[in-house]
């Protein structure tokens, strides 16, 4: 079971996500986010530690120049593309950085399911989240969940991680009704918008590393 805490910003949200046995921690490039970091707070939290999960960078619609800022300040990765990036411009981004590149996907029926496929050679993980709300600032972190029995009997041709809505209470369920191998969350471990609340955060990691087992 892969376990992804996404939208870290300090360091006892580092800290708690890294003893408790988080896979991958993600940091929020997308300024409008309450959850976002500059790449210069991001790399004095990625430094701090050396062994431990993988630094994923979300994004959303990056140019080439933000990556390549970025990337000169902290040692990521995986680039976590979040907004409307086309499956050539995923590519593009992963031969040009060689880096490998994680693309989230709105879901909200089992058409959209099939976009999968457009992206499978072009990225390593999907992640997939619920739409977000009409009119919505943010493509994710938004709360909310999708049908999680849509992925029932669904083979997605990359690794995908769930997202969206999930809390340290509702993970496991989560897990069992979507087969999933991984999952992400964000605002369902935050004692505030944007504050992590590093208890939730090492109940949400055992929570779905035993429903897995």
């Amino acid at each position: 079971m892969l376990v992804k805490i996404c939208g870290i910003k300090d360091a006892a949200a580092l800290e708690a996500a890294c003893k408790a046995g988080a896979d991958m921690v993600g940091f929020v490039f997308f300024p409008p986010s309450p959850r976002a970091v500059t790449a210069a707070d991001a790399g004095i939290l990625t430094r701090s530690y050396r062994d431990g999960p993988k630094r994923v960078g979300l994004f959303v619609d990056p140019d080439d120049a933000m990556l390549a800022a970025t990337l000169a300040q902290v040692p990521l990765d995986i680039l976590q593309l979040h907004g409307e990036e086309t499956p050539s411009r995923a590519g593009e981004i992963r031969a040009r950085f060689g880096k490998p590149v994680m693309k989230a996907l709105g879901i909200g029926s089992k058409a959209d399911l099939i976009r999968l496929h457009d992206y499978a050679d072009q990225v390593d993980y999907f992640l997939l989240d619920a739409r977000p709300p009409r009119g919505s600032a943010l493509p994710g972190g938004n709360a909310q969940a999708f049908d999680w029995a849509l992925m029932q009997g669904e083979e997605p041709p990359r690794p995908w991680l769930l997202a969206g809505g999930l809390t340290p209470a509702n993970v496991a369920r989560a897990i069992a009704a979507s087969g999933a191998k991984g999952v992400d969350v964000s605002s369902g471990v935050e004692k505030a918008r944007g504050v992590k609340n590093p208890a939730a955060i090492a109940a949400f990691i055992a929570n779905a590393k035993a429903a897995r087992a």
